[in-house]
């Protein structure tokens, strides 16, 4: 739901919570993220049993630090983590620990001070439970109330995207210049575009934005509309909440939205059209054992202060095993 200071028109719809108030002119600035959380992190047990996976380090920092600080510099300081049983951890993390702080400042260890307080003067968190693990489209849905009615950034934490390619940047652009719901594509071996949502498009006059005309879940490969394939970034306009409200549950039992997105790009009255960014940039995927070390190598090798060190080693460790 918008509503344009200069020309408010009313929309009615079935899918919409009450009404849209759709903008013609300026459009809200975009402040909230929401992280869903709420995941086993069974392809990682037995190290997920009791830590929860998005605390799991990629070289020295847990993978859900990363996806806040994208979401920080991309503008969005109000962050919501939509979390379910055994997360604590990932409440602490962001947290004061006076105590270890007191301890680094006793022995004047101010290098390790600072990444202590990072995390913690980030960005204003929130968090909400995900009481039944019903999907993402249900985790999505769990942050209504504190979303409101404006739009919002959704952040998968499997997804890491190099801070040197800004894609959220880019696509929070996109939906305050277009409206509506934009998500991240990135083209795949068409072999594989099995594992994630695909988008059927159109081209646009921008050459990394396409209009989305339709989204299916982990199509087979022979009926796949493209290789385009669905990563975790997601501005969404407020309208997807009512459509959840709506959806009976898809692919694997869970509410999907990519079926809600599938909606809203059929109608535009709903919520809006929806675009998609074209990414080309680095993207880390922690979400698969063998791509989460191929991401920690990655990360390593670029850091300058472990970079040289470790190319060395690796290179020498590579020969060594041929």
């Amino acid at each position: 739901m918008y509503e344009d200071e200069v020309n408010r028109t009313l929309i009615f719809h079935p899918y919409a919570p009450v009404k849209v108030l759709r903008m013609t002119q300026s459009r809200p600035r975009i402040s909230k993220a929401v992280i869903p959380a709420a995941g086993l992190g069974t392809r990682f047990l037995p190290a997920t049993k009791a830590t929860p996976k998005e605390m799991l380090p990629v070289v020295d920092k847990p993978a859900i630090q990363y996806v806040v600080e994208e979401a920080v510099g991309a503008g969005l300081s109000d962050v919501l983590m939509i979390t379910g049983r055994n997360k604590r951890p990932l409440e602490d993390h962001f947290d004061r620990n006076y105590e270890l702080e007191s301890a680094l400042t006793r022995k004047g260890d101010a290098e390790r001070l600072s990444k202590v307080q990072e995390s913690s003067d980030l960005a204003t968190m929130h968090y909400v439970r995900q009481g039944d693990p019903r999907g993402l489209g249900h985790a999505v849905l769990c942050a209504a109330p504190h979303v409101g009615d404006q739009p919002f950034a959704v952040l998968l934490g499997d997804d890491l995207i190099d801070p040197r390619d800004p894609l959220l940047a880019r696509m929070v652009e996109i939906q305050e210049r277009e409206g509506g719901s934009v998500v991240a594509l990135m083209e795949v071996d068409p072999a594989q575009i099995h594992m994630y949502g695909c988008a059927a498009t159109e081209a646009t006059t921008d050459g990394d934005v396409v209009r989305v005309t339709g989204l299916v879940e982990k199509p087979d490969p022979s009926d796949a509309p493209s290789n385009l394939a669905v990563i975790g970034r997601y501005v969404l306009d407020p309208a997807v909440f009512g459509i959840l409200r709506r959806t009976e549950p898809g692919r694997g039992g869970e509410i999907q939205l990519t079926d809600a997105l599938q909606l809203l790009a059929e109608d535009e009255k709903i919520g809006g059209p929806v675009h998609g960014v074209v990414f080309k940039g680095r993207r880390y995927d922690t979400g698969d054992r063998g791509d989460y070390l191929r991401a920690i190598v990655r990360l390593a090798c670029e850091r300058e202060d472990l970079g040289p060190d470790f190319r060395t080693w690796l290179r020498s460790y590579v020969t060594e095993e041929l």
